[in-house]
């Protein structure tokens, strides 16, 4: 237990928030989920805040294996349409705080959510984007509701690896304080170190993070290090190695079980964020290209 304390004590500074501006605030979860990855996170948040929730639903499911759902969202795309869904019940106008999650496909929310959309306005509500995902799109995703609903207020969002799900009932937690959402003591992470070159060491982390990853062949060349409670967390700047950009095996999705034929993404530069916990072996957490 000392050495715990020392641990938190360096990693972090715990603070408390207040919800008294949030009480007065109508929430709503809206979610739209494949399987059930997004589900439990949008249950987590809506059990948390005791907000209201609603699932978006496709009236024609993206059913069958990761291939199908794969040639029907590229044939939409060539077409440039999106799915219909179901009429969503809840009156977006007695909100203020909606809550928006999301599978990530193709780099960004899953079609039913882009239906969905095209058809309100969000102007003055304030928006926090939540998703699952293989390797990683919060940021890419976000990028595009903004663009979508500019007169919104887009807050910080969460995002989470489907083989990390476990994790998340603690991380959301963590996030909804450290955003003001809930009430209690949260976790106020250091900023990272300046970034250096890889030791040996570094490229051993991250080799064993990503290593198991079929959809990411690549270099570590700098790393940025800070303190986490219960260990550290390490901010790689990646490239690509030379492929042949083969067909591969994805793992599972954000909310799609894997399937084959499916191609790397395009070579470049990327972010992989990879956490080490005392005693435990490394994991990536995101890769933000």
């Amino acid at each position: 237990m000392k050495t715990l304390k020392k641990i938190i004590g360096a990693a972090t500074v715990m603070v408390m928030t207040s919800t008294a501006s949030l009480n007065a605030q109508k929430v709503l979860v809206l979610y739209y989920s494949q399987t059930s990855n997004t589900k439990a996170v949008a249950e987590e948040i809506a059990t948390k805040l005791n907000a209201d929730i609603e699932e978006v639903v496709a009236v024609t499911p993206y059913d069958g294996d990761f291939k199908a759902t794969i040639d029907r969202c590229m044939k939409e795309r060539e077409k440039g349409t999106t799915p219909k869904i179901k009429p969503v019940k809840a009156n977006i106008a007695k909100y203020d705080v909606i809550f928006l999650g999301y599978p990530i496909w193709f780099g960004t929310y899953a079609p039913p959510i882009a239906t969905w959309l095209g058809k309100v306005d969000l102007s003055g509500k304030k928006v926090v984007p939540f998703c699952t995902f293989g390797s990683g799109g919060l940021e890419s995703s976000v990028k595009d509701l903004a663009a979508k609903q500019p007169k919104a207020e887009i807050l910080e969002g969460y995002g989470v690896r489907a083989a990390r799900m476990a994790a998340m009932p603690a991380e959301v937690d963590q996030f909804l304080k450290a955003n003001g959402f809930l009430e209690g003591a949260y976790v106020k992470l250091q900023d990272f170190s300046p970034q250096r070159a890889v030791t040996d060491t570094d490229t051993k982390i991250f080799d064993g993070a990503v290593g198991d990853y079929p959809m990411m062949n690549a270099k570590a060349i700098s790393v940025a290090t800070r303190p986490i409670p219960y260990g550290i967390e390490y901010k790689f700047i990646a490239v690509d190695k030379p492929r042949d950009n083969a067909p591969m095996t994805p793992p599972p999705g954000g909310d799609k079980p894997g399937d084959k034929d499916l191609k790397l993404p395009p070579p470049g530069e990327m972010t992989v964020f990879v956490t080490v916990a005392n005693g435990e072996k490394p994991v990536f957490t995101k890769v933000i290209r």
